[in-house]
């Protein structure tokens, strides 16, 4: 006789599903699929789990029915897509087994990936007491991934979705919370945000081991920290999951290899996008914060060889773009706590590049040079309405000629251009913007953007040579 249990599934933790089933059924979904779960709108979703019957498999939501048969204790369908709003009642029923998800809304689901930054709680971060008081919004649903690593690729995770609000939020990534609050503010639709991240770690950890052996730029990779075995607990179970998009705050962990990032990024991007098999989705990038002490002569940094990697993958792999924080640096402490503004400009980002909107999503990035005389002019790309120098002349510039040696330059805004110079050099031949581990910079547009650092030079960098 069928009687009314209370289920544990994905081990361990309690999602609260109502089950209708004889005592020996477990017709179990993957743990994204749980109360308060948030779908993806507009695209085809998938749902999957496990079972160890043999009958018919049957989703059912917004009016929607699709069947599938188990093929070796695996199931799954696909939906047709869904429109945004909610809450609806997911139902998945076998035989005499029927699991209701409740509260289930449909919108934008992102992932939050990346190290320390992205992991930073939003408790820890510069006014997150305020945004946690004040975050009681239902249309806002977090899932944190477990943080751990494995040598092969797992099935599934342990975890479950979460309401947003003062008692939830505050252990959550404190740049994944400012982004989907202001990405939900905007697009009047429910986000959920699935933060799989974790402090200290590489990028090729974040691979599988499948995409750096076949790649040739990085078959001589050095793998300090285990590569591929966060991939496989933390990126490879949450496939084939529908999402948005991938915001990504990571770089300070392969810093000593700045130059071979601009091989490893794109590859890791590909292989994600493989992954879910759901075509170019957007990569959206946070750009390292300044750190360490601020210098007054121009000199190599590790850190601003991250940057340019970073600036290059942006503007070299579709559907990216950079979120610039030149502006929100510690020189004391490689986790600044202003988590607000880097939330904001994904934000903004995720405006033009995910949902097409004619919006201006970034400062001023360098664009050419030409020479006049002893003068090196500099055109830029997302000037906005105009070029700004915050709180007085434009600092952060350095010059070259040909020996290769930077000086301190001036610089000028000339209407949308910028001009530089120095005494000390007759002849340039580059020019440098916030070359430095704490760039001291103030190039803005009149959106309120900051210009990335940049370099107009190709010389030599100090990790160009290291794997």
């Amino acid at each position: 006789m069928n009687k009314q249990i209370i289920r544990q599934i994905a081990g361990g933790f309690m999602l609260g599903l109502i089950v209708v089933a004889s005592a020996e059924a477990a017709i179990q979904p993957h743990a994204l699929f749980s109360d308060n779960s948030v779908l993806q709108q507009k695209v085809k979703v998938p749902v999957w789990g496990t079972t160890d019957q043999t009958e018919k498999v049957t989703v059912n939501i917004a009016g929607q029915d699709v069947s599938t048969m188990p093929i070796d204790g695996k199931w799954r369908v696909e939906l047709a897509p869904l429109a945004a709003g909610g809450p609806h009642v997911l139902v998945i029923s076998q035989g005499g087994a029927r699991l209701e998800l409740k509260n289930v809304l449909v919108g934008e689901v992102w992932i939050c990936g990346g190290q320390s930054n992205m992991q930073w709680a939003l408790k820890q971060s510069a006014g997150g007491s305020e945004a946690i008081a004040m975050a009681g919004n239902e249309k806002i649903r977090l899932f944190t991934v477990p943080r751990r690593g494995t040598d092969k690729p797992e099935a599934n995770v342990v975890g479950n979705w979460t309401v947003a609000a003062p008692d939830t939020v505050g252990d959550f990534s404190g740049v994944g919370y400012f982004f989907g609050r202001d990405l939900q503010k905007h697009l009047v639709v429910p986000v959920g945000l699935i933060a799989s991240n974790l402090g200290g770690t590489a990028a090729e950890q974040w691979m599988s081991k499948e995409s750096i052996e076949s790649n040739p730029d990085l078959k001589d990779m050095s793998k300090p920290q285990g590569a591929s075995t966060l991939y496989n607990a933390m990126i490879a179970p949450l496939a084939p999951y529908a999402i948005a998009g991938v915001i990504w705050y990571q770089g300070e962990s392969n810093a000593p290899r700045a130059y071979q990032y601009r091989k490893l990024l794109p590859a890791m991007i590909k292989n994600w996008r493989d992954t879910f098999a759901q075509g170019d989705f957007p990569f959206l990038i946070v750009q390292i914060a300044p750190y360490e002490a601020i210098v007054p002569e121009p000199s190599d940094s590790i850190w601003a060889e991250v940057r340019d990697a970073q600036l290059y993958v942006s503007q070299t792999v579709p559907k990216t773009a950079l979120a610039v924080i030149t502006d929100v640096g510690d020189e004391k402490d490689i986790h600044p706590q202003r988590k607000e503004p880097v939330g904001a400009r994904l934000a903004l980002a995720a405006q033009a590049i995910a949902y097409g909107e004619k919006v201006e999503y970034s400062g001023p990035l360098y664009d050419n040079m030409t020479v006049s005389g002893d003068k090196a002019v500099l055109r830029f790309k997302h000037v906005g309405s105009g070029l700004v120098a915050k709180g007085g002349p434009l600092t952060g510039f350095t010059i070259a000629g040909e020996d290769q040696k930077f000086h301190t330059a001036n610089a000028t805004i000339e209407g949308d251009t910028i001009v530089v110079s120095s005494d000390k050099v007759a002849k340039p031949v580059a020019v440098r913007y916030g070359w430095a581990a704490y760039p001291v910079v103030n190039l803005w547009n009149k959106e309120d953007l900051p210009a990335s650092p940049f370099r107009t030079d190709a010389f030599p960098i100090t990790t160009q040579d290291k794997k």
